[in-house]
């Protein structure tokens, strides 16, 4: 079993390898640290299912090592794994004031907020845990209080990035300077851990502040009602928006549970109080089109969103030729289609609609390479260590910090025990990591017999048969048959009385073990749907003795 001695161990247990449900974890002296719990979200690949969350066996095992779990900022790749997992941790977590608003109010909705100990650092707050001592310090992004972890150990300095980037505007709060992250450096860093997502843009990600004058232009430019969505999170471009509506002289209107959630916990810690007038969604109606901003819910397509249900007309904010729809948000990968199907609807409609590609409405929250560069420079670490990136992101970042100087770069993936300190970077073990999947309200393993059956089901279809048997083993009238997803169509009846005859074949074998009974029954009515399909749906045998 994986146990820290006297040296410095990181493994990830998620976010390496992929972009989200990050999980790391930091060893030394026999003790744990994890930085940050995750979620990540499904796609095709897991039916039914929105939620993934990382499977953290590892730690569980060794949870009496476990001293604590620090949260870099409220992102849901960051925290959203905390209602699920955190109360069987039985660790105390820390959090900005901001972040733990957000966590607080998840673990509410749960039932859990007298479970999990949340403890409020200030932000650059510090403080001490086991042989770890942790001093946050503030970067921008596009979510308040994201708060690198400098995470000092008997055998070095980490600089554990979290998600970031460079803004001299950021709109709301402070991010550290170039002189305090070289005052970081000047006392010697171990290891940079760090965000890779952005690693082939070219060019700096942009100030949040540089995103005002297009939109006041285009809002400017709306004769009618404007529709501005972003990502709910980013409460800095909401006090962007709220600047613009004052400017245009329009009152805002938030539609979208989670941009409400956000908007409150922002206030309950003293951001966004300057907001212009906000009217519910109700009374729109008693306002002219062009004098209300509405903000909402489902840039990225999400089915249940706000956007969704205004493009298909089915929300209580109505949009009409001559109106506006500003996509402030990057489409993020995999969510094309979905927003793509929102596009068009709007289009149908000829509503006016504006992207990124349109006018300067968004900036990403990741660095790009003279960002990651500069920081280089900065912290001057001895170890460059990627994370959160798929392979080819963290690859990249690792050859790029080579040719920054940066001496030694490692990647490792997900499961990889990295000894950092002393001699290190090496990788020494792998460990088992995997996915959970939240299927309603139960966690459930992403590669186990409910998701394969559920794929098998999606993919072939399923066939129940059910076959009564007398006594003597005769059949006992006839076999019924019923499909779900077996693409018969107009022949379905002609395939339904050959699936039958098969069934009833199977059964009159005189078989006295209902095992193997039910078993040739199965591939007997299988086999008929092959040859008429060529798929091998799921068959559901329900066998029936009169007694």
């Amino acid at each position: 079993m994986t146990h820290p001695k006297n040296e410095l161990l990181f493994l990830a247990l998620g976010g390496s390898d992929e972009i989200g449900m990050n999980v790391n974890l930091y060893g030394c002296q026999g003790k744990w640290l994890m930085v940050d719990l995750g979620i990540t979200f499904g796609g095709s690949e897991y039916p039914g299912v929105e939620i993934i969350l990382p499977d953290l066996e590892f730690i569980e095992e060794r949870k009496k090592d476990l001293l604590g779990i620090v949260l870099t900022h409220g992102h849901e790749d960051h925290i959203g794994a905390v209602p699920y997992l955190a109360a069987e941790l039985g660790v105390p977590l820390y959090a900005t004031p901001f972040t733990a608003g957000l966590i607080k109010g998840k673990l509410e909705e749960e039932g859990l907020a007298g479970e999990v100990e949340v403890r409020v650092l200030p932000l650059e707050g510090n403080c001490e845990i086991g042989p770890f001592k942790c001093q946050l310090m503030s970067l921008a992004h596009s979510i308040p209080e994201m708060s690198a972890v400098v995470i000092d150990t008997p055998y070095g300095r980490i600089f554990h990035t979290g998600d970031w980037k460079l803004d001299d505007e950021p709109v709301l709060g402070k991010a550290s300077t170039a002189e305090q992250l070289t005052a970081v450096g000047d006392a010697g860093v171990l290891a940079l851990v760090c965000d890779s997502t952005n690693v082939f843009n070219s060019s700096e990600s942009g100030s949040e502040a540089s995103v005002y004058p297009d939109l006041l232009r285009h809002v400017k430019a709306s004769r009618g009602r404007v529709v501005v969505t972003s990502f709910a999170s980013n409460a800095a471009r909401l006090q962007t928006l709220a600047n613009v509506a004052r400017e245009t002289n329009r009152k805002l209107c938030v539609a979208g549970r989670s941009l409400n959630r956000i908007l409150q916990v922002a206030q309950s810690v003293g951001y966004l109080k300057n907001l212009p007038e906000i009217v519910d969604m109700g009374s729109l109606d008693n306002y002219r089109r062009n004098e209300v901003l509405v903000i909402a819910t489902g840039g990225q397509g999400e089915a249940r969103a706000a956007l969704a249900r205004i493009a298909e007309g089915n929300h209580p904010i109505k949009v009409e030729e001559g109106d506006t729809i500003i996509f402030s948000s990057k489409q993020i990968p995999g969510n094309e289609i979905a927003i793509g199907k929102i596009m068009n609807q709007l289009a149908r409609r000829n509503i006016l609609m504006i992207t990124e590609k349109q006018g300067h409405v968004h900036v990403s929250g990741h660095p790009g390479r003279p960002e990651l560069a500069k920081v280089y420079g900065w912290l001057r670490p001895e170890i460059l260590l990627p994370v959160h990136g798929e392979r080819r992101h963290m690859a990249e970042q690792a050859r790029f910090g080579l040719e920054q100087g940066i001496p030694r770069a490692i990647i490792q993936s997900n499961g990889d025990v990295l000894r950092l300190a002393p001699n290190g970077p090496e990788i020494i073990g792998r460990e088992r990591t995997g996915r959970l999947i939240l299927d309603g309200d139960v966690i459930l393993p992403a590669d186990g017999l409910t998701m394969s059956e559920r794929r098998r089901m999606a993919i072939h279809g399923i066939i129940s048969v059910a076959v009564a048997l007398d006594p003597a083993g005769h059949l006992f009238g006839e076999p019924s048959v019923r499909l779900l997803g077996v693409p018969v169509e107009e022949d379905r009846e002609d395939f339904i009385a050959e699936a039958c005859e098969a069934a009833a074949k199977a059964a009159t074998t005189r078989e006295k073990d209902e095992t193997k009974l039910r078993e040739a029954i199965r591939l007997a009515v299988r086999r008929v749907a092959t040859e008429w399909t060529g798929k091998k749906p799921l068959v559901e045998v329900l066998l029936i003795r009169d007694k």
